[in-house]
């Protein structure tokens, strides 16, 4: 099995509110999968319908080949999962926590468990009420694994936490799927993120609007600030598909999609335009792509075609090459 998870035009409601809308995608084993998106993009609900907590109103979901509708128990068993506000048992310390929790998982998982406290430097004879929420996170993510899951599922992790235990948190996703787990990782969190993330999807108002390698993403998108004269009403004319645009009196920000760049050859024809003054591009972060794709400036319609267009029931999905 290459894919972790599958899904395929999954879509729930809630009433009258859309929460997911018809996503397909697919996760690859042993990669760090960042879900983005801001609050109320429907990343939690997606989360809760592939753990089997939450059925959808269309569509289908595996997960490790499993189905979330018929084998919702099974899976939260075989997966390790991280909420973004856990529960914990604060007059408990953390070894009274992880020989509880055993009791659901059976042999291996306390010594596993202590095991990863050591790694991360938690004390196992402290309270959880005595921990800061580092520590208290550290805990939480020693449960998750402990029963060595090939799916480790994080909403939210870092959510409250300073700076550098975030850092160091997301720095372990690097090091789990490097021993060949998979990392779904769901965050708002976006300059973090993309300092360990191998894919990412972008999550608004319940649809999928990007999905893609994080490299690719990168290598083939590019800002542009064209400075023009006198007060043009639009920019240049550019080869590649545009994402966004914003007007800054004379300049223009522009964010281009270019399947194969040749910022040169781009330059060139920019200058040659009639009404260009300056032109000027730069490798943008995640963080810019993310608020160019959701945010008020975003072309009405961004070109979805290959290799860039999401998979449906007769298309291969991107991720894996699996066809439906």
């Amino acid at each position: 099995m290459n894919n972790v998870i599958e899904l395929r035009s999954v879509t729930k409601r809630f009433g009258q509110h859309t929460a997911v809308d018809g996503v397909s995608l697919a996760v690859p084993a042993g990669c760090v999968f960042a879900l983005l998106g801001e609050n109320g993009a429907g990343k939690s609900t997606l989360i809760r319908m592939l753990l089997g907590l939450t059925q959808p109103d269309e569509g289908e979901i595996r997960v490790l080949g499993l189905s979330s509708r018929k084998d919702g128990e099974t899976i939260r068993r075989q997966v390790g999962y991280v909420a973004e506000r856990p529960t914990l048992y604060d007059w408990m310390t953390a070894a009274e926590i992880g020989w509880f929790t055993a009791g659901f998982y059976g042999e291996g998982f306390e010594q596993n468990y202590r095991q990863l406290l050591t790694g991360f430097g938690v004390p196992a004879d402290r309270k959880i009420a005595h921990m800061s929420k580092g520590m208290r996170a550290k805990v939480v993510l020693s449960l998750g694994l402990a029963h060595r899951p090939k799916l480790l599922v994080l909403d939210e992790p870092t959510s409250g936490l300073d700076t550098l235990v975030r850092r160091e948190f997301l720095e372990s996703m690097v090091d789990q799927a490097a021993t060949g787990r998979t990392v779904l990782l769901s965050s708002h969190q976006i300059g973090e993120v993309e300092r360990v993330a191998d894919w990412v999807a972008i999550m608004h108002e319940g649809k999928l609007l990007e999905l893609a390698k994080l490299e690719d993403l990168k290598a083939t998108t590019r800002s542009w600030t064209v400075t023009m004269e006198g007060n043009a009403s639009a920019p240049p004319t550019m080869p590649g598909t545009l994402i966004s645009r914003t007007r800054h009196g004379r300049q223009w920000q522009l964010l281009v999609r270019h399947p194969k760049p040749d910022i040169d050859e781009t330059m060139a024809q920019l200058m040659a335009a009639s009404g260009v003054v300056s032109a000027d591009s730069h490798t943008p972060s995640l963080e810019e792509i993310f608020v160019a794709r959701i945010g008020p400036d975003a072309a009405p319609t961004v070109s979805t075609a290959d290799p860039f267009r999401l998979p449906n029931r007769d298309d291969e999905l991107l991720l894996g090459h699996e066809q439906w």
